[in-house]
């Protein structure tokens, strides 16, 4: 009879997940840090009621449930599974209720350690996690038997050898941890994927309809542009000084196009090897003038001689863009730092500031053409800069909180072939 009712209870364990796969895209509430943790105490309180009683306690896999929403949905999602566990076992009574309320509590509050420590982590790494982590319930139960047994005086009589039961539940404990964390990260994945490809062909069609408008616009400029240095010669005074700013401006409107034109189809042209450390150093140089100007300390710390093979020209254009935002994002009397080390396969530069810094909804929002946190701005730069940095088949994150600044980190591999 037990081995049926763990049987079931593995079933109902992986019900939340199944739930979550199938209305998660239609229904995003229950991909929430509440939904998860309604969800599977759901399956906690189902386990309960369906367990397997002997010695006045309940035998079921409610702390499983408890492990993945403490895991995957966090602290929050495993007190909601907590409370609803201890409503159930509430209803449930028995003179074995004052133990399970310990049994519950204790179990929960040691999840909440390891829970933060695999905050961050995914994959095979948070599965392993799991499967570690059932095993706490299993020791507290074991500690709750024979506590019980002892304190009541209750000869323990069970299905199978005592040892035999411990461990048969063990087993199923973690088997069903380890399961429904292995589907947890399967629908994470495809999640993620499905994001990544939303997010891919809006780029795709952003970068299409940015390359079709620069087109077009770019012959006329090209013939306005003809005509004006043709009168160059023959104008003095002022429409000399008009016709400067007309043919500057101009040219500033072509560098913009080129940069959607290379937005829509980034192309590594010319690949070299050369110090990443001096070009670093370079940059840092032509930045320092426009950094003394809006009084921010603009610093630098490099390891060594790093040294790549790749685009170095476009790279330096990603790098300029966006030491150029977090210097204008500074006030003054701030600091902005370069930090570049090298790792394994990967050079790894790092751009702090302390400026006004960004929401996570805006931090989300970094690389689409046309979004800007500037009063005046096309967003163009900060895209093109990511857009460079991935066709290296590098890595750019941004981490930022409002007030507290921005921390930008490119990881680009050592060798990029065209």
């Amino acid at each position: 009879m037990l081995i049926e009712k763990l049987f079931l209870n593995i079933l109902i364990v992986l019900a939340p997940t199944l739930v979550l796969t199938a209305i998660g895209d239609r229904w995003p509430f229950v991909r929430s840090t509440f939904g998860i943790g309604l969800l599977q105490g759901l399956s906690s309180m189902l386990c309960l009621i369906f367990s397997y009683e002997a010695l006045n306690l309940y035998w079921d896999l409610r702390y499983v449930p408890l492990v993945i929403s403490t895991i995957y949905g966090g602290p929050i999602a495993g007190a909601v599974n907590y409370l609803i566990i201890i409503a159930t076992r509430t209803y449930l009574g028995g003179s074995a209720l004052l133990f399970g309320y310990i049994s519950i509590t204790f179990t929960f509050l040691l999840l909440l350690f390891p829970s933060w420590k695999m905050k961050g982590t995914s994959g095979k790494y948070r599965i392993r996690g799991t499967l570690l982590i059932s095993v706490l319930p299993s020791l507290v139960m074991l500690a709750v038997l024979v506590s019980f047994t002892m304190l009541k005086d209750i000869s323990i009589q069970l299905e199978h050898n005592p040892a035999v039961t411990v461990l048969l539940f063990g087993f199923f404990q973690s088997t069903a941890a380890c399961i429904s964390a292995m589907l947890q990260e399967v629908c994470h994945e495809r999640i993620v994927m499905k994001q990544e490809i939303q997010h891919n062909e809006k780029m795709k069609t952003l970068g299409q309809l940015a390359a079709s408008i620069a087109h077009e616009v770019r012959n006329p400029l090209t013939v306005v542009k003809g005509f004006l240095q043709m009168m160059r010669p023959h104008e003095q005074g002022k429409n000399a000084q008009y016709l400067e700013i007309a043919l500057g401006e101009l040219e500033r409107t072509e560098a913009i196009i080129n940069d959607y034109l290379y937005f829509a189809k980034p192309k590594l042209t010319k690949i070299e090897s050369f110090s990443l450390s001096d070009m670093l150093q370079n940059v840092t140089t032509l930045f320092m003038p426009m950094a003394t100007n809006n009084g921010v300390l603009l610093s630098s710390n490099l390891q060594g001689d790093i040294m790549i093979h790749t685009d170095r020209g476009q790279l330096q254009q990603a790098l300029f863009n966006i030491i150029k935002n977090a210097v204008e994002a500074t006030p003054s009397d701030g600091e902005v730092l370069l930090h570049l080390t090298g790792h394994d396969q990967h050079a790894q530069i790092v751009v702090m500031d302390n400026g006004k810094g960004m929401t996570k909804e805006q931090v989300s929002r970094i690389g689409t053409l046309f979004f800007t946190t500037k009063e005046v701005g096309t967003g163009i730069g900060t895209a093109l800069a990511v857009r460079i940095i991935q066709s290296m088949n590098g890595v750019i994150t941004y981490e930022s909180e409002p007030g507290a600044g921005t921390k930008v980190t490119i990881k680009v591999p050592y060798q990029v072939v065209a």
